[in-house]
């Protein structure tokens, strides 16, 4: 990534080069840090960040999940978002922030000490290539999901992300772009930084909240499809439904939507008539075509 980017830390403006922390920090030799994504689209008057609001209260309550204290307030991480925003002129990106312990941890587990803040805006460009138009091939890992009375699965932690790599690991090598995971329970539950929908009779579905993350992506998509006239649900989806789907999709923030074109041995329209009514959606919203959700977009001037 490039070196002369800014990068917010603590209160401060500094290079990305001095961006760093101990290699015995707690936050990376405990795998302690916490983190969230959002995306900065091209505004008609300046960039503006999608749904800030309903990141950073994703980010609190990931540290209240697992227990831990951030050294700064909503209102100072949105000063810094928009701060880092402009000193990068960012006009298309996406802001990470992560929040860890910089403290060096030889056999400490649990600190007392608050968490310190990084905040990244990476413009778009050969390193970061967003909303790519293209169809993927998807499979069922073997490894499965966390199971939420292990770890709060909940929590946008990085920790938990061991399980995804594993499963994207194990779906590359079998020749396939992602591993999509089942829970314990047998029904499924998202992929390695994706959440799954799937199409079943002109139906939306997708696993229901309470073992997957709490994607804004997915919410966005629960709250305006309805709104377009399209039925959605929330529901339980057991391995035999996710076999049999008319159509299968994925969503994050970086490339929003990413139609599955084979799952396993199958192959599926990709995109199909309902994920094709989803993307122009998300589109017309990214657009900021839609007056219904421009209220999603915050100016970052």
């Amino acid at each position: 990534m490039n070196n002369d980017l800014q990068v917010w830390l603590n209160g401060e403006m500094i290079s990305r080069r001095d961006a760093t922390v101990p290699i015995l920090s707690h936050g990376f030799s405990r795998g302690s840090a916490i983190f969230d994504v959002l995306g900065v689209h091209s505004g008609p008057n300046g960039p503006m960040a999608f749904r800030l609001d309903d990141h950073l209260r994703r980010f609190n309550n990931t540290a209240a999940l697992v227990e831990m204290e951030l050294a700064y307030s909503t209102d100072k991480i949105v000063e810094a978002v928009k701060a880092t925003v402009k000193a990068n002129n960012i006009d298309r990106g996406l802001i990470k922030i992560l929040a860890f312990w910089s403290e060096e941890a030889i056999t400490e587990l649990v600190l007392n000490s608050k968490l310190d803040v990084a905040v990244f805006a990476i413009p778009e460009g050969e390193e970061l290539v967003l909303d790519k138009k293209h169809s993927i091939t998807a499979c069922v890992a073997r490894w499965r999901k966390l199971h939420p009375e292990t770890v709060p699965v909940g929590a946008k932690a990085c920790a938990n992300y061991l399980n995804g790599y594993l499963a994207r690991k194990d779906a590359v090598s079998r020749g396939f772009d992602i591993g999509v995971l089942l829970g314990t329970d047998g029904f499924l539950a998202e992929g390695s930084t994706e959440s799954v929908f799937v199409v079943k009779n002109g139906v939306l579905m997708t696993p229901p909240l309470g073992r997957v993350l709490s994607s804004i992506t997915r919410l966005s998509i629960l709250q305006a499809a309805p709104e377009y006239g399209m039925s959605i649900v929330e529901r339980s989806i057991t391995g035999n439904e996710l076999m049999a789907a008319d159509e299968i999709f994925v969503v994050h923030t970086g490339t929003k939507i990413e139609a599955v074109a084979r799952f396993e041995d199958r192959e599926l329209a990709a995109p199909g008539p309902v994920t094709s009514q989803v993307m122009q959606m998300m589109d017309d919203i990214m657009q900021f075509k839609d007056e219904r959700f421009k209220k999603w977009f915050m100016p970052m001037d």
